[in-house]
């Protein structure tokens, strides 16, 4: 009997028979079977073309109006899903409501990056678009979030198809602009939380190029680090490059001010707690001999913590004054910081996060869990939806691995344009993880 069905899947057939598949589940590992085999179908009939359809059409933060259209033409077409467009400009919303029981979120992002892609793919991006600068750039899906994408819409076909498996609420959203961090907060901000069910945990999922293919990873705690884009406006007193001494000098200013910056994590925290001050742009004057009135720098602010968080933050406003005022600056023209994309740090819960965990060891193995330790201090706006102000609900970010090379450090990084995962293997197992990261908290019959 399951060979027949198995059999009927992988032909390709039109309408998946996810639930003729999932209902002769007697235990979890004969359940996981059932996803993968169903995953592997729905790759070859579906998944495999809206991936390259969406890799090869990527849009701008803000800007993913063709992006929402197709997710929602793909939503609609599964029966029993709830569907609203336009959530925080272009998020989308999808709601499977199975009786009493739990209320799970599952999140994609669906944002491409300003990259011109440049790795040889046959269905590579060839888009342009205007960025918020005025300038025009190529689109580029540089950290995989057309893979997220395709694997929730997988994922949300098997969950309906499984409705006897399990009792409940799901919620699958697709949010935009991750890669400014200002998706999550806008669909917030427009009702998430009060318009549709409220979540008793929020699940999320990245692919990562420094992963095995398919493998899974789910930290216990920290998972990606703060992130704030910190601009200083350096005021002084402008005048004649041939005068000096008429002028208060912003350029020797803020000079001294990058250096005097990198004194924050040296000697402003606790050395066993990480933190970066990067300052990545300076910019000041028009003319060689004019002494400008202002410089701007623009940093990046990275910590694992909160309270590192707010430590390093007060600090650049102190270090900003106390430099400006080393070299004579008026109060009324001390320096301006100003914070912009902002988000806290993405702490995993840990119980469920343990839980989560379990289940993808229990369901696949072991050895689908990678080892393969956390890489560097990037962020996740992912990190909104359980941060105190929203309610402190329990989130879980994992990784489904999706490297091109067999030694992982090797691996094109993400953001570069060389930047390229493995599709099936990632795709397949992005909807194992989150079909079963959503059975792992959803109710039981």
């Amino acid at each position: 009997m399951r060979k027949s069905v198995f059999t009927g899947l992988v032909a390709g057939v039109a309408t998946l028979s996810f639930a003729s598949l999932v209902l002769q589940a007697a235990d979890t590992a004969a359940q996981a079977r059932a996803i993968s085999a169903a995953a592997a179908a729905d790759y070859t009939a579906n998944l495999k073309g809206l991936f390259e359809h969406l890799h090869a059409n990527p849009e701008l933060s803000f800007q993913e109006k063709q992006t929402s259209a197709r997710i929602v033409q793909e939503l609609r077409a599964i029966p029993g899903v709830e569907v609203t467009s336009g959530v925080g400009r272009y998020g989308v919303v999808g709601v499977i409501r199975n009786g009493k029981g739990p209320v799970v979120m599952l999140r994609a992002d669906m944002d491409g990056l300003p990259v011109t892609e440049r790795n040889g793919l046959p269905y590579a991006s060839k888009a342009k678009a205007v960025g918020p600068d005025g300038q025009e750039t190529g689109v580029m899906h540089a950290c995989g979030h057309d893979v997220h994408m395709t694997s929730l819409v997988g994922a949300t076909r098997q969950l309906v198809a499984m409705k006897a498996e399990w009792r409940g609420t799901v919620i699958v959203i697709f949010q935009p602009a991750e890669e400014i961090l200002g998706g999550a907060a806008a669909m917030l901000i427009d009702g998430l939380y009060t318009r549709f069910p409220k979540p008793d945990v929020v699940l999320g999922l990245h692919v990562a190029s420094h992963i095995e293919p398919g493998k899974f990873q789910v930290h216990e705690r920290i998972v990606n680090s703060s992130s704030d884009g910190v601009d200083i406006f350096v005021r002084g007193i402008g005048g004649h490059g041939a005068a000096p001494h008429t002028t208060i000098d912003p350029v020797v200013v803020a000079s001294e001010l990058v250096m005097a910056l990198q004194t924050l994590v040296s000697r402003s925290i606790d050395p066993l707690e990480p933190g970066v001050v990067t300052v990545g742009v300076i910019q000041a004057g028009t003319k060689r001999n004019i002494i400008s009135e202002e410089a701007r720098l623009e940093l990046t602010v990275r910590a694992d913590n909160r309270e590192t968080r707010d430590a390093l933050i007060a600090g650049i406003q102190r270090i900003a004054n106390g430099v400006a005022r080393t070299h004579g600056v008026p109060e009324d023209r001390m320096p301006v910081v100003m914070m912009r994309e902002t988000t806290p740090p993405n702490i995993n819960h840990a119980e469920s996060a343990r839980a989560l965990r379990n289940a993808l060891a229990r369901s696949y193995g072991e050895s689908r869990l990678s080892a393969v330790p956390r890489q560097g201090m990037g962020a996740e706006d992912f990190a909104y939806y359980g941060s105190p102000e929203w309610g402190s609900i329990p989130t879980v970010f994992f990784s489904v691995g999706g490297s091109v090379a067999d030694d992982l450090r090797k691996a094109p990084p993400h953001h570069s344009p060389l930047f390229i995962i493995r599709p099936e293997p990632a795709v397949r197992g992005g909807v194992e993880g989150y079909t079963t990261a959503a059975l792992t908290f959803l109710g039981r019959p």
